[in-house]
């Protein structure tokens, strides 16, 4: 997008023509307050009620438009149209996503399932916005966005735990291979290289199968 497009922070002064508006009470859930949120959204009626209502979470607001290419990501939650070009914005890979997105679905005109598929949101808010939708999407896209963030957490932890599982049956082989021991010797061994240099048996044994590799 062209170089005018400006963000503007939203949380010290309020809208034109809108008063400052109350801070919900202390039942708002944690996931819903005091966050950094992106609006990427024309300042039209709609635009200005779910900025209001955004700001009544104690969140610090920041508005963009037209859209900025990429999206930015220093922030905890993007609100933002749905629109051809959406996915291209998006600073991460698919699936690996930087921060939590809503998007923003306009009234009346067929819905591209195609593009929202790609867009891959935590959360859609349907035009116009109505107080109780806004809140609900922003604690979906936040929980969902968290949910997922460990789901990846736990599945990486699981690969390495696998490739180092993998690594030490093939430094047994060598091992074994090499110096003629005995499956519970190469792995003794493993375990006293490991503690000697302070590191896991894992890096000890991709250690020798990366030489072992090496040396052919």
């Amino acid at each position: 997008m062209a170089g005018a497009t400006r963000g503007h922070d939203l949380r010290p002064a309020p809208a034109a023509g809108l008063r400052p508006a109350p801070a919900m009470e202390g039942w708002l859930p944690v996931e819903a307050s005091n966050l950094d949120i992106v609006v990427v959204t024309a300042r039209d009626e709609a635009g200005e009620t779910l900025i209001r209502e955004l700001q009544r979470t104690r969140s610090r607001v920041r508005h963009f438009w037209p859209p900025p290419d990429p999206l930015p990501v220093d922030t905890d939650v993007i609100f933002c149209d749905l629109a051809p070009g959406l996915p291209a914005r998006l600073p991460w890979l698919p699936g690996e996503p930087k921060t939590a997105l809503v998007v923003l679905i306009p009234p009346a005109v067929p819905l591209d399932l195609d593009l929202l598929r790609k867009s891959t949101p935590e959360a859609v808010l349907h035009r116009p916005f109505a107080a109780p939708a806004v809140l609900a999407s922003l604690v979906l896209a936040r929980s969902r966005f968290a949910y997922e963030r460990r789901l990846r957490g736990r599945i990486e932890r699981m690969d390495t735990t696998l490739r180092a599982t993998r690594s030490v049956e093939r430094a047994k082989a060598i091992l074994m291979g090499a110096r003629s021991m005995a499956e519970d010797q190469a792995y003794h061994f493993l375990r006293s290289q490991a503690m000697e240099r302070r590191v896991s048996v894992g890096a000890i044994a991709a250690a020798i199968v990366d030489a072992h590799d090496l040396l052919g």
